[in-house]
């Protein structure tokens, strides 16, 4: 076998999908349940029928990942981005899941996130401006409706 050679790049290029694919083929070998991965989507509207927050995440086994959450600017303080995560939530208990996390950073819904029960399980510092990241997670008991 030759020796490889290796390269750097700033930018995505093509070659970036090559990797997705071959991480995505290993992976679904190795956990065939993969396939098993389902999104929620869940939107409030304006009463004009205008998108105006949304939470997207996905569901696997009995785990739900929460991995976005944005209501625009107008719209914020007024409990619209509670009342996501709880929809997301009770469509994910809906699915069987108990176990809840997420990503965020310093600067955008931790608070939010904790007032909501979720307890910060990872932190990460380093970033510019003292931004932290955090992984969040929640979990329900069996027996809470």
């Amino acid at each position: 076998m030759t020796t490889p050679t290796y390269e750097t790049h700033d930018t995505l290029v093509a070659e970036a999908a090559i990797v997705d694919a071959g991480l995505d083929e290993a992976n679904y070998l190795a956990a065939p349940q993969l396939h098993d991965v389902r999104p929620i989507v869940c939107v409030a509207r304006a009463p004009s029928g205008d998108v105006v927050g949304g939470a997207v995440g996905r569901t696997w086994g009995e785990c739900a990942e929460l991995q976005q959450l944005w209501v625009s600017a107008a719209h914020r303080k007024q409990g619209i981005g509670s009342a996501l995560v709880r929809q997301y939530e009770a469509a994910a208990i809906a699915r069987g899941c108990r176990t809840f996390y997420l990503t965020t950073l310093s600067f955008q819904a931790p608070a939010l996130y904790t007032a909501l029960g979720y307890k910060v399980a990872l932190e990460i510092r380093g970033y510019p401006a003292g931004i932290a990241k955090y992984q969040m997670i929640r979990t329900r008991d069996a027996g809470a409706a």
